[in-house]
């Protein structure tokens, strides 16, 4: 295990961490001077260096105080090794790596625990929202969203690739089933792009428990149980190949997490672990 979190300029500490009582309001304007990319990775090889190159060029432009955190959630491939040398050559790059792979909720959970920026937003390595789209979610934050959510059904989204008919079927439904039995009002749970400031990133995902995809929709109702304020915004998006989801195969697991967290909201346990 490795961690590496050097910056060329210090981060400095949100001064925010009030919660807002409405999901489509915005409080009062934040300043964010620095943000926080969490890329999750596991056997991402083929892709990671090219990845991190584009978010680095990109926030360097953009941000005058910024890391990338790699979080290598057991990759059994060379992600490790590419981010090194990605690392070597910038040292706003850092990696965080686990012997065995957990899942993507503990990945992410992992890399947002470590995040030091104003900002902390995470990112699939494959970037089917790219690297542009992190504008905006940071825009929405300083206009006071603690929580900015991308969506691939808003409709002024614009989907350049999409994915397969079952898929989108599939998508759909679970869709359906979220805000049938959670009351959550959003259009896309799923999408992996998601931005918070640094204050609610770590009220959220320090009660945060599911490991696996299904994550975000748990996240998604600690935030709306501790009151933060959610903005979904429309992005760009280009499915790419090489997911890591499989509905069919996962759909067992994913339904049993959705069934505890559903258990839990019925027995109201969301007040004391939430």
């Amino acid at each position: 295990m490795e961690t590496k979190l050097p910056l060329k300029k210090p981060l400095m500490n949100a001064a925010g961490g009030n919660a807002y009582a409405s999901p489509d309001a915005a409080g009062d304007a934040l300043e964010i001077k620095s943000l926080t990319v969490v890329v999750p990775a596991y056997n991402e090889d083929a892709r990671i260096q090219p990845t991190l190159e584009r978010l680095a060029a990109h926030l360097e432009l953009n941000f005058p105080a910024f890391e990338i955190i790699v979080i290598d959630d057991g990759s059994t491939d060379f992600t490790s090794d590419k981010v090194r040398q990605a690392a070597s050559a910038n040292d706003r790059i850092a990696l965080h790596t686990f012997p065995r792979n957990h899942g993507k909720g503990f990945a992410v959970r992992a890399g947002m625990m470590l995040a030091r920026g104003d900002a902390v937003l995470f990112t699939d390595a494959d970037l089917s929202t790219p690297v542009e789209e992190i504008d905006l979610a940071v825009a929405e934050l300083r206009r006071g969203f603690p929580v900015v959510i991308a969506s691939r059904r808003h409709p002024h989204s614009i989907i350049a690739c999409r994915q397969s008919w079952a898929r989108e079927v599939i998508g759909r439904g679970f869709n359906k089933i979220i805000r049938m039995f959670f009351s959550l009002p959003f259009t896309d749970t799923q999408c992996g792009f998601k931005c918070f400031t640094q204050a609610a990133a770590k009220a959220i995902f320090s009660r945060a428990t599911i490991d696996t995809f299904s994550f975000d929709v748990e996240i998604l109702i600690i935030a709306t149980a501790l009151g933060y304020s959610i903005r979904e915004i429309p992005v760009r998006w280009t499915n790419a190949a090489g997911s890591k989801v499989r509905p069919l195969r996962d759909a067992a697991t994913i339904f049993h997490e959705l069934f505890i967290l559903y258990r839990r909201s019925w027995k109201q346990e969301l007040r004391t672990i939430y």
